[in-house]
């Protein structure tokens, strides 16, 4: 799926959710000419391999959230793979905490205190791709996990973002990883790791979850 029609795609979405961006030439969508910015890229999996959809959000010149999304299929098939993961787990809670346009049927909504301050929590149910993979209990285990690793992190009061994957083979090799603000984050991939993850069959859980600290 070209530029063009990604941005088209996102668009339509947006309005769906009442949210009105403008679209330029390059394949940035804006809001009111404004910051959130929406960009989207695609590239195709090499022969056999998914193909990769990444999400930008521009919150500020200094601050962008980036996504990225497997596509599991071929060409057109595997974008809209992608795009449905990018729905699932990840738009409504960027929609409440960039847009604040909230819908708590297609996501967990809570309040995390650390300290003296208070942050809403929009955490958005996982994307699982894999053999029989429905459902996880351990997934019911992971907020508390982040959150636990969270209370001795000392967060800056801005708006804070976390991607949650873990990864296991048919062979039985996992992958566990977790950024917060698009880095690398040792003790919350520890924390995810801890967790008793099934070990039977190969998949994958991709999970995004963002914090907003509250104003009052």
């Amino acid at each position: 799926m070209d530029s063009a029609a990604l941005q088209k795609y996102l668009l339509r979405l947006f309005e769906r959710h009442d949210v009105e961006l403008e679209a330029d030439e390059d394949g940035w969508l804006a809001t009111d000419g404004d910051f959130p910015v929406v960009h989207a890229q695609w590239h195709e999996g090499a022969a056999g391999e998914p193909g990769r959809l990444d999400i930008d959000i521009v919150l500020s010149e200094e601050r962008c959230i980036e996504e990225s999304f497997a596509g599991h299929g071929t060409s057109k098939d595997a974008c809209m793979n992608a795009l449905h993961a990018f729905e699932q787990s990840a738009f409504h809670p960027l929609l409440a905490a960039c847009w604040y346009v909230t819908d708590d049927r297609k996501m967990t909504i809570t309040a995390w205190e650390f300290g003296v301050r208070t942050w809403d929590v929009f955490i958005g149910p996982f994307a699982l791709h894999g053999v029989d993979i429905t459902d996880m209990e351990v997934l019911e285990q992971v907020p508390a996990a982040i959150k636990a690793a969270l209370e001795r992190e000392g967060l800056t009061p801005e708006l804070h973002w976390l991607r949650l994957m873990y990864r296991r083979t048919a062979e039985g090799e996992a992958r566990c990883e977790v950024l917060l603000d698009n880095e690398p984050w040792a003790t919350g991939t520890l924390a995810l790791t801890a967790l008793a993850w099934p070990k039977n069959g190969g998949y994958s859980a991709h999970g995004f979850m963002l914090l907003d600290m509250r104003d009052y």
